[in-house]
């Protein structure tokens, strides 16, 4: 193992990104912590202060997402996003947004004051990457088509079933990109067998997206234990979460690929790993980014308790 630098604040996050290269001839593929709606408003979290001043919009991750969006676009001006989320997962078939000339909304969380549904975000699919996206998993031989804004998707805390990008998209994007965004989002759907192998898979397939001017990225967050709470600040957190926090940063620093490889698909055997996370959802997105990098080098661009962000392909 060599030591890979791991920012934990403000000045060294800035640091690292200002560093990445300028490469929009092949742009790096992110894993990114994406939050929750807590993000935007605090108040509906009431009684957990540690969580709302970590993860709430005045916190280190709502002021590293505000740093991190403006680099992505100043660094590589990209064409197109293409996003996975944690909230999002398909068995044996890919499902990719083809949503026109509007994104539509799935507020998917429940039970928060009314203004968490009046957010906004507005931006546009993108119909030729979508098809081709699709063809992409065809021909690794993965079933696969285009959903559009008249099919539902999920659950909308608004009382129906509905199509949309989902709230680990715009939630966090409002805050990188802000309320506006002009180019195209395309969003897939994880692969709910919640295995390593399989979703880094899903990332292989869109790695040559990334030699065509698109930005891949796919957020989670590892640590998300809604039934214990305690788990989402490091001054509240236990020590087995802190334990597999580090087995994360561990893992990114192996500096032999296929190793790294091993160690980070050997997470889900951590002993802390099932306090970190109720379902595994959290735990896909960190393959799919890896896998669109594949023997590639990363950087860490913040490596602070429960909401890391790595940069793979640099």
């Amino acid at each position: 193992m060599t030591s890979v630098a791991v920012p934990s604040n403000q000045e060294e996050w800035r640091a690292a990104l200002e560093s990445l290269p300028s490469t929009p001839q092949k742009i790096p593929a992110f894993f990114f912590a994406h939050g929750s709606p807590a993000l935007v408003y605090a108040r509906g979290f009431s009684g957990r202060s540690d969580f709302e001043q970590y993860q709430g919009p005045n916190g280190p991750l709502a002021n590293f997402l505000k740093d991190f969006g403006p680099t992505l676009l100043q660094k590589y001006n990209p064409k197109a996003v293409v996003v996975f989320s944690a909230h999002w997962e398909t068995l044996g078939e890919r499902l990719v947004t083809d949503y026109g000339d509007e994104n539509p909304l799935l507020m998917d969380y429940y039970g928060f004051p009314q203004e968490f549904y009046q957010l906004k975000f507005k931006s546009r699919g993108d119909k030729q990457l979508a098809e081709q996206i699709v063809g992409l998993y065809k021909e690794a031989g993965q079933l696969a088509r285009t959903t559009s804004k008249f099919e539902p998707r999920g659950s909308d805390g608004r009382g129906f079933e509905g199509p949309g990008l989902d709230h680990g998209v715009f939630v966090p994007f409002r805050l990188m990109f802000g309320e506006e965004f002009g180019i195209p989002i395309v969003e897939i759907s994880i692969d709910s067998s919640m295995t390593p192998e399989a979703n880094w898979k899903l990332g292989q397939v869109v790695k040559s997206l990334r030699e065509e001017n698109v930005l891949v990225l796919a957020g989670g967050l590892p640590i998300h234990n809604l039934r214990d709470f305690s788990s989402f600040a490091p001054d509240t957190a236990q020590p087995i979460h802190h334990s597999f926090h580090k087995a994360i940063l561990d893992a990114l620093q192996v500096n032999n690929t296929q190793e790294r490889k091993k160690a980070l698909q050997d997470l889900p055997k951590h002993t802390g790993f099932r306090a970190c996370k109720r379902k595994e959802a959290h735990s896909v997105p960190p393959y799919v980014a890896p896998g669109a990098a594949e023997d590639e080098e990363l950087k860490i661009l913040n490596g602070l308790y429960g909401i890391p962000t790595v940069a793979f392909g640099v």
